[in-house]
Formats: structure tokens, C-alpha cells, sequence
């Protein structure tokens, strides 16, 4: 059973709602625009983008674990490079930071000042520890309760997806829609038993 919400739950979430809607805006950001959090923020995992939010609450799910009852908010900051913005925005308020991102963005988060054990990697990225996660077969049968396998066939018959492997194919096409990132990055986290979850969505869920 869920705990009902608490006020300082109800901040948390709202803190997050508010930085989601900041980093989606198109016109060009400031950090000094970014909302401070309020007082029931003590933690927060900075991740790139929606789908690592999606996958991150998924995973929080099956994991039986609240992160706004502990204080802590996931925060998607609109890209890698936006993370030296909110590690200037936010550790100087005393909120714990850990990060997650993909193997290629790793860096960016260290120049921001985030040790290595302060940074959860994915290799290369969150699709691809999902996909090696469940295997292919169990990506489809998603694909398929969602309405998509059709779509997905279409695509493996492209010139460009002839003679790749199915999970190459996979991982393509889940980034290929507006959209379908957040919806597969929720969807196949939540398809995964607890101790199936990738270890870089469980490290940054326990470190905080």
C-alpha cells in the first residue's frame, strides 16, 4: 500500500514539477532563475533528462522505497551540460547532489565538482542497461502490450537497421519519437524485478 503524502512530500514533489517545467522551457535559462528548494529538500539525484527520472521513480517503486518521504528529489536538468548550474544552485543551499548519466556525459559531472562516488554511470546509457537488463525478447513483449512491435517491425526493415542486432535496432528506435525515451525508460524499469534493476539506478537511489 502507498503512504498517503505528507506535506513535505507534497513540497518535494512539487520542487520537482517546478524544475521539470524550467528545464523543459525553450527560451534561453539562467541558473539564477532556478527555483531554490524548499527547506524539505535535503537531497536531490541530477539526472539528464526525463527518461532517467521516469526509470529512476520506477525503479524507486519496485524497490518499495519513497525518495520524497526521505527529502530527496530527482531533478532532470535538460542535458549534461546543465549540471554545473544546478551544483551551483543547489549545494550551496546544503542539499546532498548525487548524479546519474550516461558513460559519455560522465565528465561534465566531474567538472561540476562531483566525485566519482557521487556519480552513478550508465554504460553507455540508460537504454543500454535496460536493454542488457531484460534481453530483447522481454523489450518486445513491452513493445507489443504497448501497441508498438508493429512500428518496431517496420523500423528493423529500414536500409539503416538491415544486419544490426536486434538490441542495436532496440535502442534506436526507442529514441527515434518525442516521448517514447520517458514512456520505455518508465515502462522497462518496471518490468524489472529488484534485483534485476541496473546497478547504476540502484546506486543512485541508495547513496542518497
Amino acid at each position: 500500500m502507498t503512504r498517503p503524502m505528507t506535506g513535505e512530500d507534497d513540497a518535494v514533489t512539487g520542487f520537482e514539477r517546478a524544475v521539470a517545467a524550467w528545464t523543459a522551457r525553450r527560451e534561453r535559462r539562467r541558473a539564477a532563475d532556478l527555483q531554490a528548494p524548499p527547506a524539505a529538500v535535503t537531497g536531490a539525484v541530477l539526472v539528464e533528462g526525463a527518461s532517467d527520472a521516469a526509470a529512476l521513480h520506477a525503479a524507486a517503486e519496485t524497490l518499495g522505497v519513497e525518495p520524497a518521504s526521505a527529502g530527496v528529489a530527482i531533478l532532470p536538468m535538460g542535458g549534461a551540460m546543465s549540471v554545473r548550474w544546478f551544483v551551483g544552485a543547489l549545494a550551496p543551499c546544503g542539499v546532498r547532489l548525487h548524479g546519474l548519466c550516461d558513460e559519455g556525459e560522465a565528465g561534465f559531472f566531474r567538472r561540476a565538482g562531483l566525485g566519482d562516488d557521487e556519480i552513478s554511470v550508465c554504460r553507455p546509457d540508460l537504454e543500454g542497461e535496460l536493454l542488457r537488463a531484460l534481453g530483447s525478447e522481454r523489450v518486445e513483449a513491452v513493445l507489443a502490450r504497448q501497441g508498438d512491435l508493429g512500428l518496431f517491425r517496420t523500423f528493423q526493415h529500414q536500409p539503416a537497421q538491415r544486419g544490426r542486432e536486434v538490441t542495436a535496432q532496440l535502442h534506436r528506435f526507442l529514441g527515434t519519437t518525442s516521448g517514447r525515451k520517458e514512456l520505455y525508460g518508465r515502462l522497462l524499469t518496471a518490468e524489472l524485478a529488484a534485483q534485476e534493476l541496473p546497478a547504476p539506478l540502484r546506486d543512485a537511489l541508495a547513496e542518497l
